[in-house]
């Protein structure tokens, strides 16, 4: 096993848990559509993915949605019920990111977008931690495409086996995997300190 130099993680259901319902029912509020209609209206197009790659902009994402479902709210309003999907207590610990912190250069790697990333970054401190954010809407690529595991090996000040990765989603892993990154599916907290103990990173 090489040695590592930096630690990838994954942000969503890694270090911080989230419920897309919560969101689709926070809309519901104002608008007359059920929350399942809602996700069926949004789902059936392709403004999510757009939104996460960058290539559209909050506003116009936001405006597109509002039509679709006839939402009545303002923006603020949707981007308030857009990101109360997260939910507030993080999946690891602060503790286990300081002490990697004093060893290890600390990524996340992200498929999100611009109005739920600015919320996260109001309300987690744990990421305050992190040397850089690599996210999919910053550089226009979502996992696991790998132009976006590249964007992360620029900023990771390592060689991609000298890099440790996890993720909640398999194919992500799997696509980590085949840029040279050592990798692992993230299935919950001790599991992780399983994976990073075995590769001598944590006591």
């Amino acid at each position: 096993m090489h040695p590592k130099r930096t630690i990838i993680f994954d942000l969503g259901k890694v270090i911080i848990p989230f419920d897309f319902e919560r969101g689709y029912r926070a809309i519901a509020a104002d608008c007359q559509l059920p929350a399942a209609e809602i996700r069926a209206r949004i789902g059936a197009t392709d403004l999510v993915t757009r939104l996460e790659t960058g290539l559209v902009e909050p506003e116009e994402f936001v405006g597109a949605v509002s039509g679709l479902i006839d939402f009545r709210g303002s923006y603020a309003d949707f981007c308030r019920h857009w990101s109360s999907i997260f939910l507030p207590e993080t999946l690891i610990p602060d503790e286990l990111v300081i002490d990697l912190k004093s060893r290890y250069r600390l990524l996340v790697l992200s498929n999100t977008n611009a109005i739920h990333i600015d919320m996260v970054r109001q309300h987690y401190g744990i990421l305050r931690h992190f040397d850089h954010l690599v996210l999919s809407h910053e550089v226009k690529a979502m996992k696991p495409d790998p132009r976006i595991y590249a964007a992360a090996l620029a900023h990771a000040d390592a060689e991609p086996h000298e890099c440790f990765f996890t993720d909640d989603i398999a194919d992500y892993v799997e696509g980590a995997r085949r840029a040279g990154i050592d990798a692992e599916q993230f299935t919950g907290y001790a599991d992780l300190l399983g994976h990073l103990r075995r590769r001598g990173m944590v006591r």
